[in-house]
């Protein structure tokens, strides 16, 4: 007993001085993108990147697509751009609309709050109960999202990242909760974008794979995204008690 005790303590204090440290959340919100997109991101956004390849396949010469312009292909830069874009801006929101309860006293409350939601969250997605997430917008983001799909334009595919970085998902409002919780545009920012940039690398392997990748990663995801999203919703955890 004296062993768990000493344990569970260890655990607490490293956990609070992670959720001390001012990259802590950016660090954290990286590796909750690196789980969540295991086992959400890409079967949800999956399809638009696979898409995009193929359709760039489609209007290669025969034998001119070799695996280097196949991998330079799925990395859809600026797909994933536009995504860095929108989530950042996203989060800068958050924390610039928090940031103007920072000198009252009910901050402290309020900071807590979201990131007991964004630890909720987190945990939710650890046990494979991914929270719904519906919105009015969703239906207009889609049809929106129809034409730049379909052009091969950097433009074109920048503006699909920013448009799609807005549909409705229930790992996404996690994220953006603990972004919000910073009370900073700038630390709100940052938070969305490592979120973002730890995203990229199974939906740039997605792309690169198809299908038969997109399965083996799932299967990956059940042994590896687990404990990174419990992690995730313990030190978010650990930040709400240290905004008390």
């Amino acid at each position: 007993m004296d062993f768990v005790a000493e344990l569970i303590s260890s655990c607490r204090h490293g956990l609070e001085s992670v959720a001390g440290l001012p990259s802590g959340l950016a660090a954290s919100l990286f590796f909750a993108g690196v789980a969540g997109s295991l086992v959400h991101c890409a079967g949800m956004c999956g399809p638009f990147v696979l898409g995009q390849v193929m359709s760039d396949a489609e209007q290669c010469p025969a034998g001119a697509y070799g695996e280097w312009r196949r991998l330079a292909g799925a990395s859809l830069a600026p797909y994933h751009l536009g995504r860095l874009t929108a989530y950042t801006a996203l989060g800068a929101i958050g924390g610039t609309a928090t940031a103007l309860f920072a000198s009252t006293a009910m901050f402290a409350w309020l900071s807590a709050a979201l990131l007991l939601v964004a630890a909720s969250l987190m945990a939710l997605q650890a046990f494979g109960l991914a929270v719904a997430a519906r919105s009015p917008l969703a239906p207009a983001l889609t049809r929106l999202a129809g034409p730049l799909a379909s052009s091969h334009s950097p433009i074109a595919r920048y503006g699909l990242g920013v448009v799609l970085g807005f549909l409705p998902c229930g790992l996404l409002y996690g994220a953006l909760a603990a972004a919000a919780g910073t009370a900073s545009m700038g630390d709100g920012a940052l938070a969305m974008a490592a979120f973002t940039l730890g995203t990229v690398p199974a939906l740039v392997a997605v792309g690169w794979g198809g299908l038969i990748l997109r399965r083996r990663l799932q299967d990956v995801a059940r042994w590896i995204a687990p404990p990174l999203l419990l992690a995730n919703a313990m030190l978010m955890l650990a930040l709400a008690v240290n905004r008390l």
